[in-house]
């Protein structure tokens, strides 16, 4: 199971008005996730990134019947949760919370919005599986420039090898 240890970085979360939660992958980890932020335009926000046990949020796929991922999915799930409530608790509403994740950390991400519906301020998935040239800044900043939302924005972006373009300029050539 998991304990909770959340990473921080960014304005301090008490001062912060808006709060990205980055959701790291499978053999990833919170330091790795948190290196995109001066690529982002989240200077303003308060950036939390759980770690996973081991550095895995479950064992298996997410294609795998969801019983064969508990209680790891379970428990991983419960940490975003209080990664949120501490969040809110903060004073910053749902409105000004983000989401992402990437890989592993895209999967858990969508099931844990989809399981906690509220209209968060946005919510990006990055994960494997596309042959598509994708340059995703300008997408990423239009999102967390956004203050009012009549719903979550969602973007589901597939990308392979991210970590290999993400430090040049956040392009990725497939």
């Amino acid at each position: 199971m998991h304990t909770k240890k959340i990473i921080t970085s960014g304005t301090p979360l008490k001062q912060a008005s808006r709060a990205l939660i980055l959701v790291h992958g499978r053999g990833g980890s919170a330091e790795d996730i948190l290196t995109l932020a001066p690529l982002l335009a989240v200077g303003d926000f308060a950036l939390l990134a759980p770690q996973a046990t081991g550095n895995t949020w479950y064992p298996h796929s997410f294609l795998m019947p969801q019983e064969d991922n508990e209680p790891w999915l379970s428990s991983a799930i419960d940490i975003l949760a209080a990664t949120v409530q501490d969040v809110l608790d903060a004073g910053i509403p749902h409105s000004g919370i983000y989401l992402t994740g990437f890989s592993q950390g895209a999967c858990l991400t969508l099931e844990f919005a989809a399981r906690h519906a509220v209209r968060y301020g946005g919510i990006a998935a990055f994960t494997g599986g596309s042959s598509v040239i994708m340059c995703i800044v300008p997408i990423i900043q239009a999102i967390l420039r956004r203050r009012r939302y009549s719903s979550a924005a969602a973007i589901l972006i597939c990308m392979c090898r991210l970590s290999a373009y993400m430090k040049r300029n956040l392009c990725i050539k497939i």
